[in-house]
């Protein structure tokens, strides 16, 4: 451990955590906001499914958990099934059978299992879907996330850790920043006295009212 302690956000989930900071993804856009304020951990292990998250939820999650400890689940997202098939020999991939419609399903499933356990979850099915050019704009090869893509998982879970109630907030702006305070070692203003204090800038384009 380096430093002092930080909150920490872990990504735990298959491909689409595993190659969250691929493509200018949602995983290094968080990373990138809490560069200062939280630690990013990634967890993700391509073609699993839940029940083989299950086997390993020990290892990866303590059961000495914080009371703080807080859980946003994502469900599925859509699935372009055209593109998929042009992009992997489908039988290789154990995706016989998944279309959009059984996305959909167990998307729904899920949140109705979160809303019965009080657990926030994000409906990135419906969330994707809402470009009306989803099919070729949030993907790469019609299941794993273009930039765009990435981009709408990043609000969507930036929106929730505005909103949410929780004490302390978990949202980048309301987090102090690591060893914030002024310096006289900081830059200094072109009248040469008055020094800069950039730690809680935002050095990402556009994420401001995120």
């Amino acid at each position: 451990m380096a430093g002092p302690i930080r909150p920490q956000f872990v990504l735990f989930g298959s491909s689409i955590v595993q190659l969250s900071f691929r493509h200018e993804g949602w995983g290094s856009i968080l990373a990138d906001l809490y560069a200062r304020k939280a630690d990013i951990i990634l967890r993700g292990y391509a073609a699993w499914n839940s029940r083989r998250a299950l086997q390993v939820l020990d290892q990866v999650f303590p059961k000495s958990l914080s009371e703080k400890t807080h859980v946003i689940f994502l469900t599925t997202p859509p699935f372009n099934e055209a593109k998929v098939l042009e992009s992997f020999a489908i039988d290789s991939l154990g995706m016989v059978g998944r279309s959009n419609e059984s996305c959909r399903i167990y998307s729904e499933a899920c949140l109705e299992l979160c809303r019965e356990m009080e657990v926030k979850a994000i409906d990135l099915w419906t969330a994707l879907q809402n470009r009306n050019d989803w099919l070729d704009a949030c993907f790469v090869d019609g299941i794993h996330l273009s930039q765009e893509g990435n981009k709408i998982v990043a609000k969507e879970i930036l929106k929730v850790l505005r909103e949410a109630n929780w004490e302390p907030s978990l949202h980048w702006k309301a987090m102090r920043a690591e060893f914030g305070e002024d310096s006289p070692y900081d830059s200094l203003c072109s009248d040469g006295k008055t020094t800069i204090n950039v730690s809680e800038w935002s050095f990402l384009p556009n994420m401001e009212q995120d």
